[in-house]
């Protein structure tokens, strides 16, 4: 492959991050591939995001409830794969994916909209009654997210330390259930969380077995042992039992091996170069 000048990296937005930025060992041009690739993983992440967000809202308000119930989890789950992108649209994160925790007048508050002002009705009034404006309304988010990430430039210490937040996200607030509070679907965000972090690993897996090779094995390894430990939970149509069904010893024994996986991926921006 060519290497391109830095200075065209830039004009063509693949980087916005200063040449000291980066360790003397790790050229800035090693990371433009895995940078690129994974703005290509995030585009296709959100491009299905899009079209199941579609299905996931046309089945509200024709009034579908067993449909918008079986697709809610399916389809937020690309949601969660791109967490560490999407969040850099704070106002978009905040209408698409806020909890009632983050609202004072709680699920009447009005500007509690997005999925899980949804889940609250589905699950927990179990209709689709009076939600026709707060799909739409979620659907015209989603639209806007996949355009802004279409010209987004990705800031390489985003990508790189978005690994280890997607992580830390899991074992701090997600094991305890709250995110899916009414559907108990959290287990399918956890693994959109694992996917997307081992995703940006898996893409600057060149650069990491170049700074550190036993490191690598290690955070492989122990991706592996969460995957099993979610295995488990798997159903026969490919997705997961409910939460609530996860007695506590077996969610605690999921907090070891993730909290090891964050921490070690912690050091990822360290190792190349991008504190």
């Amino acid at each position: 492959m060519t290497k391109t000048p830095l200075a065209l990296l830039l004009t063509l937005g693949l980087f916005n991050a200063p040449l000291s930025a980066f360790a003397a060992t790790q050229s800035p041009l090693d990371l433009v591939g895995p940078v690129s690739d994974y703005k290509i993983y995030v585009t296709e992440k959100v491009d299905q995001l899009a079209v199941e967000t579609a299905r996931f809202t046309d089945a509200i308000k024709k009034g579908d409830l067993a449909t918008a119930k079986k697709l809610y989890a399916p389809t937020r789950v690309h949601y969660e794969a791109i967490e560490p992108i999407a969040e850099l649209f704070s106002d978009l994160d905040a209408s698409i994916d806020s909890r009632v925790d983050d609202h004072e007048a709680g699920v009447k508050a009005e500007d509690f909209t997005g999925f899980h002002r949804l889940e609250y009705s589905l699950y927990s009034e179990n209709t689709t009654k009076g939600l026709d404006a707060l799909a739409d309304g979620l659907l015209k988010d989603v639209k806007d997210l996949q355009n802004r990430i279409a010209e987004l430039t990705f800031p390489p210490e985003k990508v790189v330390g978005g690994a280890a937040a997607l992580l830390e996200e899991v074992a701090a607030t997600k094991v305890s259930g709250e995110e899916d509070r009414y559907s108990h679907t959290d287990l399918y965000d956890f693994q959109g969380n694992i996917d997307g972090a081992k995703k940006i690993v898996d893409l600057f897996r060149p650069q990491i077995e170049g700074q550190d090779k036993a490191f690598a094995a290690k955070v492989d390894k122990n991706f592996a042992t969460v995957d099993k430990i979610l295995a488990k939970y798997r159903t026969a149509d490919g997705g997961f039992q409910t939460y609530d069904k996860v007695k506590e010893n077996d969610r605690k024994a999921l907090i070891g091996p993730v909290n090891t996986l964050a921490e070690d991926l912690s050091t990822l921006r360290g190792k190349l170069g991008l504190n």
